[in-house]
């Protein structure tokens, strides 16, 4: 079962995904650490999330926000530090309320609390093939005035750099795009391009090997050079190695 995790203090968010990934019938796959990043996350991914494990006070507002741009219809377990919630905490889907500082204990109990809860009112499955989604093949970019249609093929990743968003090409070019990075990876295969950080959304054809990096990050060889060096970031590396065997 996918588990998304949205909680702005780092430690916690580690902490939060090595307890849940004990239970082999769980894997986080993203976390987030804003209103703004979990509203567009849930526009694009939120079928294919089963439980969502969210921090109520995060650095840009009450995670409650998030209900007032997007109808979410997955079920939640709320941690935090404060106990005064609980009541609005079950008006949006919540299930669970862990008090801060987690214990392996509380979260193994929540999720067996999901279990029994999901076994309950699940219905019988129905056999569907859905349509296939339709990705960009091409994005628009300018060169001394004139404008150049990239292929998608020919991209090797996507960074930002002093708030633009660059396109490096396997031929080694980069090119500016004026466009935001969650858009670009909204329109991008996901079995070809993978977000390793904030920065960069890294093809899987322009990947060479990797290697250990500082605080159990990776850092990735790529077959053109680049602005910035390849790290792919902590909470990422277990979904990264996973996508490579894929």
């Amino acid at each position: 079962m996918n588990v998304l995790i949205v909680e702005d203090e780092a430690h916690t968010a580690s902490l939060l995904q090595e307890i849940i990934e004990q239970d082999s019938d769980f894997i986080v796959v993203e976390t987030l650490e804003s209103i703004e990043d979990t509203v567009v996350y849930l526009s694009k991914q939120q079928k294919n999330l089963d439980l969502l494990f969210f921090d109520i006070q995060l650095a840009d507002g009450y995670s409650f926000e998030i209900f007032k741009h997007i109808d979410v219809t997955i079920p939640i377990i709320f941690c935090t530090a404060y106990d005064e919630y609980a009541m609005d905490a079950i008006k949006n889907n919540g299930i669970d309320y862990v008090l801060k500082p987690v214990k392996e204990e509380e979260i193994h109990s929540a999720l067996h609390k999901y279990k029994r809860l999901s076994a309950k009112f699940t219905t019988p499955i129905s056999f569907h093939i859905p349509e296939p989604q339709s990705y960009q093949q091409h994005f628009l970019t300018q060169s001394r005035g004139k404008t150049l249609l990239i292929k998608v093929e020919d991209i090797a990743l996507f960074s930002v750099e002093n708030d633009t968003v660059y396109l490096y090409t396997f031929a080694g070019k980069r090119y500016p795009l004026f466009k935001k990075l969650e858009y670009i990876e909204s329109v991008c295969d996901p079995s070809q391009f993978f977000r390793i950080n904030r920065q960069m959304l890294v093809n899987l054809n322009a990947v060479v090997s990797f290697e250990p990096y500082f605080n159990r990050k990776i850092a990735l060889e790529l077959k053109i050079k680049t602005e910035q060096q390849a790290i792919v970031s902590r909470l990422k590396v277990t979904a990264f190695k996973e996508w490579l065997e894929k």
